[in-house]
């Protein structure tokens, strides 16, 4: 069942720094770009080429060739730099379980810059959140480093809880939303996933502006249906909050899952939704979203850079809903201050590949966690659409 349509944060690549485009309205669990405007594309008929026959004194011309790269080193450094890269390059495809092809036996630097690019065709292919690696040099060795992140795809993941209350209250659904109840608890508790209603959040903040601003427009019947709105935002977040921080939720958990009659679809998709979040939870009792959060490199000559960057707090929360005119006001505030970053803070770990301990750090954590987070938005999405 295709529930989620995505909707996204604007059209930010980490390796972009331009403004985003507007998103789209909102269809789904989250939010995706509207598409630029694509330049006109060349047509696909072209004229005959007209070209002299070619003969084997011509085959040269078809040939390219590496440019001659120019070294002030020494032979006996450049000796040093390729023994090094060597031996760098054998632990770190021994830790990613590559077969690096033999580049030995051509000319230097050119073996390097080979191997370089065939080490990194090979991880790619191997390993999901392989982001990039360098060659480091300093003044006694060179090594490499290399840095996997999960690509966040500029996603909001906004957990709704409004769908959540409405089920509990739902006679039909009530074992379902007491089942996600200890999702949410695992959430809020372990996973340390922000909570909307607590004042160092990021929404918090975007909450009470919004507040401000109602409280100051004009009385209008619009402006009391948004008052009300806001009055069941908070209400029913504090509802929720108090029943998350329970923790009996954590310790009935197991027993939920077990006891949970599965009957249709919607039962099916809150079993495997509550299934991988107890996972987890016995796998990374610890663990919680910000564990690998690293920060992209900054500019060394921007004191401000830090502010530059969308930290994973802000587009990762729980949130009232995900419809209606708070959202859709939301979301434009949203998107209006995140056009003005140009990087993203996300999941990172870096590794070097010298003569110290690599470290055995991995995403799978942040992997499965990222797409519990997603699936339980959506399904508390398809709850909103099935409800009566």
């Amino acid at each position: 069942m295709n529930y989620a349509t995505p909707h996204y944060i604007g059209s930010y690549q980490y390796t972009r720094t331009e403004t985003a485009t507007a998103i789209a309205p909102t269809v789904g669990r989250v939010r995706q770009l509207d598409a630029k405007t694509k330049g006109r594309q060349p047509s696909a008929e072209r004229q005959t080429e007209i070209r002299t026959d070619s003969n084997v004194a011509n085959a040269i011309l078809k040939c390219t060739f590496l440019p001659k790269l120019k070294t002030a080193k020494s032979v006996q450094a450049c000796q040093k730099t390729e023994r090094d890269f060597y031996k760098s390059l054998s632990r770190l495809a021994e830790h990613y379980s590559i077969e690096p092809m033999q580049t030995k036996d051509f000319d230097f630097p050119y073996n390097i810059t080979l191997a370089m690019w065939d080490m990194e065709t090979k991880v790619k292919r191997t390993n999901i959140n392989w982001d990039s690696f360098k060659l480091v040099q300093d003044s006694k060795k060179t090594y490499l480093t290399s840095e996997e992140r999960y690509n966040t795809g500029t996603t909001l993941y906004y957990i709704p809880i409004v769908p959540l209350f409405k089920m509990l209250k739902d006679p039909k659904r009530k074992k379902n939303a007491q089942l996600l109840l200890s999702v949410c608890s695992y959430l809020y508790h372990i996973a340390q996933i922000p909570y909307y209603r607590q004042e160092e959040s990021y929404l918090y903040w975007l909450y009470e502006m919004m507040n401000d601003w109602v409280e100051q427009d004009e009385q209008t019947d619009d402006i009391e249906k948004y008052k009300c709105e806001l009055r069941n935002a908070e209400y029913t977040g504090d509802k929720i909050e108090q029943k998350l921080f329970n923790r009996i939720n954590l310790q009935v958990f197991e027993q939920r899952l077990n006891r949970f009659k599965i009957a249709d679809a919607f039962d099916s998709e809150c079993w495997q939704v509550a299934h991988n979040a107890f996972a987890l939870l016995t796998e990374y009792p610890n663990a919680t979203i910000f564990r690998n959060a690293l920060l992209p490199e900054q500019d060394p000559c921007n004191d401000d850079d830090e502010n530059e960057v969308i930290r994973m707090e802000k587009y990762i929360s729980f949130i009232a809903d995900t419809k209606g005119w708070l959202y859709e006001s939301l979301s434009d505030t949203i998107n209006n201050e995140f056009n003005e970053y140009g990087a993203m803070e996300e999941p990172t770990i870096s590794k070097r590949f010298d003569n110290s301990e690599i470290p055995t750090a991995n995403l799978d954590f942040e992997n499965r966690l990222f797409d519990l987070l997603s699936d339980l938005s959506g399904l508390l999405y398809e709850y909103k659409t099935i409800e009566k």
